[in-house]
């Protein structure tokens, strides 16, 4: 398979709090990755490792949902099972007999079986604990999380997450909030929830889909940092004498269904050393450098970058 697909969202030099919406398939130097919803690469085995991992712990602690309509789910699991099957031919077969469909994962020897509501109606062999529903049965066979959000009138809300990679936040927290609350405490946000409304309508009806990224810097490169995990540590600190820095990228899509009132998210989770990846590459090093000077303080303190930043810039630099 594959290497993972590489992004560099602070290649510009600053860091920004903004929808950023680019319109999906966009060139980003990853070929054909570029034009796939969902990415398979040879870090498969850990990411799927990462999630049952998650769904034994707690299955609700990673996968929620609040209101999500029949017709919402159906849409987005029809969605995503004629995705992986389009994108990923070598990967997932998919038949489709009877008013059944039937999508085979050959990466984890798993057979999903749906009626025609794409409602799931059975897994084989399935995961421990079973499959309590589609997207729970669907997010567990890629590498990105899911999200989705529902609108009815002037009202919208987080109708469903399955998130077994959060950075930092928990899905429980969040399900069943707007646009605004979900995003509240993000530093230097209130510009963008002051066009939410708008912002939400724009995606609903990306049928085509759009592309944003999310950064920011990591001591670890552990895929699961759940508030409650133990590999959430607040107070992130640096050591230039035992230098671990990773620049945490989430790849997110968003796709909408006008005819339900809906959008998906997909985060992809990556990570780039920057020991390895970017100390040695000057323009990008530099790159990054300039992005997290740039970084106001209320910024650093909301990515938990207070206590590492002047340490990391000088190892950077150096």
């Amino acid at each position: 398979m594959n290497p993972p697909a590489r992004y560099l969202p602070f290649a510009h030099g600053r860091y920004d709090v903004a929808p950023g919406l680019s319109r999906f398939g966009r060139d980003f130097g990853n070929g054909e990755a570029d034009r796939q919803v969902f990415q398979i690469d040879q870090d498969f085995p850990r990411y799927r490792a990462a999630k049952l991992a998650a769904r034994a712990e707690r299955l609700g602690k990673y996968f929620v949902t609040h209101e999500l309509a029949d017709d919402v789910a159906s849409a987005v699991a029809r969605f995503i099972v004629r995705r992986l099957h389009l994108e990923q031919p070598e990967h997932f077969q998919l038949v489709e007999r009877d008013g059944m469909s039937s999508l085979t994962c050959t990466l984890t020897g798993e057979m999903l079986r749906f009626d025609d509501k794409f409602t799931l109606a059975s897994a084989d062999p399935g995961a421990s604990p079973p499959y309590v529903h589609a997207i729970d049965a669907l997010a567990s066979q890629v590498q990105e999380d899911l999200a989705i959000v529902s609108t009815e009138g002037p009202r919208h809300w987080l109708s469903a997450i399955h998130l077994c990679f959060p950075n930092h936040w928990a899905a429980e927290e969040k399900i069943g909030r707007d646009f605004v609350t979900v995003h509240a405490p993000v530093a230097g946000i209130e510009p963008v929830n002051r066009n939410a409304e708008a912002i939400v309508r724009i995606m609903t009806q990306a049928q085509d889909g759009q592309v944003r990224f999310a950064w920011g810097i990591a001591t670890d490169d552990e895929l699961n940092h759940h508030p409650e995990s133990k590999a959430h540590r607040p107070a992130r600190t640096f050591d230039p004498r035992d230098p671990q820095a990773f620049v945490r990228v989430e790849r997110q899509t968003v796709w909408g269904f006008p005819q339900v009132n809906a959008a998906l998210f997909t985060i992809r989770t990556s990570f780039l050393d920057c020991r390895r990846n970017l100390r040695s590459h000057p323009i990008e090093r530099d790159a990054l450098l300039a992005a997290v000077r740039s970084m106001s303080d209320e910024s650093l303190h909301y990515k938990g970058m207070q206590q590492l930043r002047d340490p990391f810039l000088a190892w950077l630099a150096g």
